[in-house]
């Protein structure tokens, strides 16, 4: 799948958004050659074209919806997701699991309210977009476990409006996202200083938000909406539980992070992954946000430096600079590259079973082995489970045990002075998110 992913067609992709002129959320839609209304249409297009070569699996979908007026969108104004879905073998059963990939197609220059100026949004976000249509189309030839979800989403520079219309949706639904990456400003791998490392890429992690901001929202005047009482049922049932027994650095986030930065590390040897906690850049937001304050698993993939001369910015030359957001600063294979990042990380988790459920640890004896139990688990692609553990001051897992396929095990190695996780492994080897074991006290 990852020679499938192609430099060339990213190009592609990218000089054709921004060859729509601007697609501000705002923008034109009865064009079929300027605003966002044709570049959705081109989009939704592309990956029905995927769709048809693969044999019709992927399923391509336009999630129209009506935005009321807020701060940045003055009147209210339909909003459409692109959304193709590839449905895994556990779609449709108990057990299905949902993995979400995104980048974002409107675009926006200086003023974040000029729906008819030029934007290009060649790296904010058509480089995003386009390494979601790769993946997609790529995926596409190939049967997974988890059904994967990939979206070209509007409304990020007003407000993240088209990942909130789908994150919330997907709460009220009761969805199962196990998680979800979004894309944005993946473009380029030189910085405003002259910096290029066209072999690394910042990964955005951090699962504790929504818990701090369950506390704030517990202190609020104002009672809670529907949405907000199901975002903080999910919090409490499925985060509270982990941070209170010391897992703060171990939450579903943090083990995607730690995922995500293994295997697309182990598939393309010399790519280095920058794995930060922290939700975003200062002052910045993405269309993982949605999804991590609704209690779910999240995280966003951003190029190594910015180049802010080339982001939000009027085309236009000063003093010999060039300003804008155009194709020509755009790495496209280094999008390439960043694609593939995904796709390993997306494949080898939508191939593995579903978390461990149940992990404890044994606290109720003074002893210096430690002792772990946890629930079977229905999987019919179970081969077994494996122990991780790692100092505390380490990123990454750093020992791993195959047990087989038990629901208990007793390791030579103190509880007191290290961190475990306990993982399912299918047949064919490839590994759930750890899950971080609760203490079984007296």
């Amino acid at each position: 799948m990852l020679a499938d992913i192609s430099a060339q067609r990213v190009e592609q992709t990218i000089r054709k958004l921004a060859a729509f002129g601007t697609r501000h959320t705002a923008s034109e839609t009865r064009s079929d050659t300027r605003g966002i209304g044709a570049a959705r249409r081109w989009i939704e297009q592309q990956l029905k074209d995927c769709g048809a070569k693969t044999g019709g699996r992927l399923q391509v979908t336009m999630d129209a919806f009506i935005e009321p007026p807020g701060p940045r969108l003055p009147q209210p104004t339909e909003l459409v997701n692109v959304v193709a879905t590839l449905p895994g073998a556990s779609a449709g059963t108990p057990r299905e699991r949902v993995l979400v990939v995104s980048g974002h197609y409107d675009s926006r220059n200086s003023d974040v309210m000029d729906a008819k100026g030029e934007a290009p949004g060649a790296n904010d976000d058509a480089s995003g977009t386009a390494a979601v249509m790769e993946m997609a189309c790529a995926m596409a030839r190939q049967r997974f476990d988890a059904t994967l979800v990939f979206m070209a989403v509007p409304g990020e520079e007003q407000g993240l409006l088209g990942a909130r219309h789908w994150a919330r949706r997907a709460r009220a639904q009761g969805l199962n996202v196990e998680a979800m990456i979004t894309n944005d400003i993946v473009g380029s791998s030189r910085g405003d200083k002259g910096e290029h490392d066209p072999k690394r890429l910042r990964l955005f992690a951090d699962g504790f938000d929504p818990l701090l901001r369950l506390l704030v929202n517990a202190n609020s005047n104002s009672p809670a909406n529907e949405d907000e009482v199901k975002t903080n049922a999910a919090i409490r049932a499925q985060l509270q539980p982990l941070a209170v027994a010391g897992g703060g650095d171990d939450l579903p986030t943090q083990q995607f992070g730690r995922h995500l930065k293994a295997e697309g590390e182990r598939y393309l040897p010399g790519f280095k992954v920058d794995l930060i906690h922290r939700r975003d850049r200062y002052l910045r937001g993405g269309d993982h946000l949605p999804f991590l304050e609704r209690g779910y698993t999240a995280v966003r993939f951003s190029e190594p430096f910015e180049d802010f001369r080339h982001q939000h910015q009027n085309l236009r030359t000063e003093n010999g600079v060039v300003y804008g957001d155009l194709p020509e600063f755009v790495d496209f294979a280094y999008v390439a590259d960043v694609a593939r990042i995904n796709l390993a990380g997306l494949a080898t988790l939508a191939w593995a079973p579903a978390p461990v459920k149940g992990a404890r640890i044994d606290a109720r004896e003074l002893t210096n082995d430690t002792t772990l139990q946890w629930a079977a688990s229905a999987d019919p692609e179970l081969a077994g489970y494996r122990i991780v553990w790692r100092r505390s001051e380490s990123q990454q897992w750093e020992g791993a045990k195959d047990v087989g396929n038990v629901t208990t095990v007793t390791l030579p190695l103190s509880k007191d002075n290290l961190i475990f996780g306990v993982q399912a492994v299918s047949v064919s080897g490839h590994a759930s998110l750890a899950s971080y074991p609760l203490p079984l006290a007296r």
